[in-house]
Order: C-alpha cells, then sequence, then structure tokens
C-alpha cells in the first residue's frame, strides 16, 4: 500500500459539467464531514461535493457518498477506483458543476470514475511503512554524530529544540528503530537514549 503525500487537484469536463476531484491526505474517517463542509463553503454554487475514502494499513475502511445524485452512480464507482489504486489514507472530493445536460446513470458512473483516475495519475505517494515516533536529547558535541546516524536510519526530524542540550523529535522505520537506538547508545556510551513516544 501507499500513503498521499499532499493535496492534488484536476478538472474534467463532460457535456459542459465540470467535475472537480481533489484528493487529500486522511488519518480518521471522523475527518471527512468538516472536509465536505470546508469543501461546500469554498464552492457555494456547486451542485455536488461527493466523496470517497479509503483508510487504514490494509486500506480496508471505506467511506463514500453520493451526495444527491442518483444511489450508486458517484461516491461507489469513486471508492472501487480508489480501492484499486493500492492508496490508503486518502480521501476524494470529486465537486460537480451542472453543465445542463443530463448525463444519466451510466454517463454519471463513467464520469465520477474517470474523475478519480484523472487525479490518481497526478498524486505523489509513498510506500506505507510502519513508523515510530521518537525523542531524544544530547549534549551538543553529539548533535552531528547522532543525527548522521537517524538520517542513514532514514528517520525523518520533525523538530529540534536548542536549549541546554540538543532535542530532536520526529519518525523512524520501526524496523530500523532497533539497530539505530544501539547505534547510537555506543556513540554517546549510553548516554543518550532514542525514546520511543507512544502515539
Amino acid at each position: 500500500m501507499h500513503i498521499l503525500l499532499e493535496q492534488a487537484t484536476c478538472e474534467i469536463e463532460v457535456k459542459k459539467s465540470r467535475f472537480i476531484a481533489i484528493a487529500s491526505p486522511l488519518s480518521d474517517l471522523s475527518q471527512i464531514k468538516e472536509i465536505v463542509n470546508q469543501c461546500r463553503m469554498e464552492h457555494p454554487l456547486a451542485n455536488h461535493v461527493v466523496h470517497a475514502a479509503v483508510l487504514g494499513p490494509k486500506g480496508d475502511l471505506y467511506s463514500y457518498s453520493d451526495d444527491h445524485e442518483p444511489k450508486n452512480t458517484a461516491g461507489r464507482p469513486a471508492l472501487e477506483v480508489l480501492k484499486g489504486s493500492g492508496v490508503t489514507n486518502i480521501l476524494v472530493l470529486v465537486i460537480r458543476y451542472f453543465g445542463g445536460t443530463l448525463l444519466g446513470t451510466g454517463g454519471l458512473v463513467k464520469a465520477y470514475a474517470d474523475s478519480v483516475k484523472e487525479v490518481l495519475k497526478i498524486i505523489k505517494t509513498e510506500p506505507l511503512i510502519d513508523k515510530t515516533s521518537f525523542h531524544i536529547s544530547m549534549p551538543y558535541h553529539l548533535y552531528e554524530p547522532i543525527k548522521k546516524q537517524l538520517i542513514e536510519a532514514q528517520a525523518t526530524i520533525d523538530s529540534e529544540e536548542f536549549t541546554v542540550e540538543v532535542t530532536l523529535t520526529g519518525t523512524i522505520p520501526s524496523s530500523s528503530y532497533p539497530t539505530c537506538a544501539a547505534t547510537i547508545f555506543d556513540l554517546s556510551n549510553g548516554s543518550c537514549a532514542l525514546n520511543p513516544i507512544d502515539a
């Protein structure tokens, strides 16, 4: 599975109806309502704001809505495309501005599915890797060598605080954690420890 790194937007037109697809990273299904409401505020003249979402390490949590389009002509086809994409923790909104021509059920299914396919072509993703959050404090003279070890272990450093000591927080692939923690312990003669943060 892959996860979405950043928001992406694209637009297609079908018989003068505009379909704007917005793919956004998602960490919890409970966020969807707020994101949909925000989108409605940004597009007050849109006729429909349809959504489809896939969530979880196995991509087995779903949500979708037809938003007053005929049943199973909008959210469901959008979701089926998402489920087949191998991307998880993703929400796709499809905003429709009606162009005056009815598309029929088959036309709607195709338009919503195609909208999702188009946005999936331009998204940036990374493999879903189990990560451990950490923090570590160290004296200044160990900052460079310890940071080097973390970066070699593919850690992402989210914040650096320079006070009496240097404190780093970030995430590291869980598979690299034990080796990196042991290396840092040895490097600092036991004075510094890589501490996991419970999420």
